[in-house]
């Protein structure tokens, strides 16, 4: 396995130097993107015998960044995924309870990029930090409820739940390939880990993401 992942890196940056053609340089140009991500599940324990298996999720989300210099890249990135999740919950002298449900993930990172090359075909390798909320979509207390008078519809109500989430502070680490299409188009593919760490434990999520962006 370890022959084969360096037989695959050795032709990526190979096929970088040997492919590429010059579409112009992407120094002092911002960037708009697109992207795909396919998230991995996990298995975890936690302190008290309590336990979290997530599963495989498909995501999406989207990204803007500068080209402070052809190899160099700064960038925002919001993603969303929504896996459907088991838990095991231990209270304190209690039987345990399992629930069934589907988590909300929301992550938001500031990334550093350093691209191996000028070119328009160029391994990277990124990391960066930011935060990670965590939505059960689990109802913490009775809802609230409220309604008003529309004169059209007559009396509209609502209700609203709080539920059991967290927000944390989060950092991640990839590497991945860029392909500058052409002068104002490009496309990128990454594997990359974000690590969170939370109440019991740690969630550290591995993900591959597929972008398609525009230059300008």
């Amino acid at each position: 396995m370890t022959k084969r992942i360096s037989l695959i890196l050795f032709l990526m940056i190979f096929s970088s130097v040997a492919l590429a053609q010059s579409y112009g340089s992407r120094e002092g140009r911002g960037e708009g993107s697109f992207l795909l991500n396919y998230q991995l599940g996990q298995d975890e324990g936690f302190k008290g015998g309590s336990s979290l298996d997530i599963d495989d999720s498909l995501g999406w989300g989207f990204s803007f960044g500068w080209n402070w210099t052809s190899k160099v890249n700064l960038s925002y990135t919001f993603m969303v995924n929504k896996p459907d999740y088991s838990a095991v919950i231990v209270p304190d002298g209690d039987a345990p309870e399992t629930i069934d449900h589907e988590l909300s993930k929301y992550s938001h990172r500031f990334n550093g990029t350093y691209h191996f090359l000028d070119g328009d075909i160029t391994p990277f390798v990124t990391g960066g930090i930011g935060w990670t909320k965590l939505d059960s979509n689990i109802a913490d207390g009775l809802p609230d409820v409220g309604c008003w008078w529309d004169p059209w519809w007559g009396y509209i109500c609502y209700e609203d739940w709080d539920t059991y989430s967290e927000t944390e502070f989060t950092y991640n680490l990839g590497v991945g390939v860029r392909w500058d299409i052409n002068s104002s188009m490009f496309s990128r593919a990454a594997y990359s880990r974000e690590f969170i760490s939370v109440k019991g434990g740690d969630l550290n999520f591995d993900m591959a993401t597929l972008e398609i962006g525009w230059m300008f």
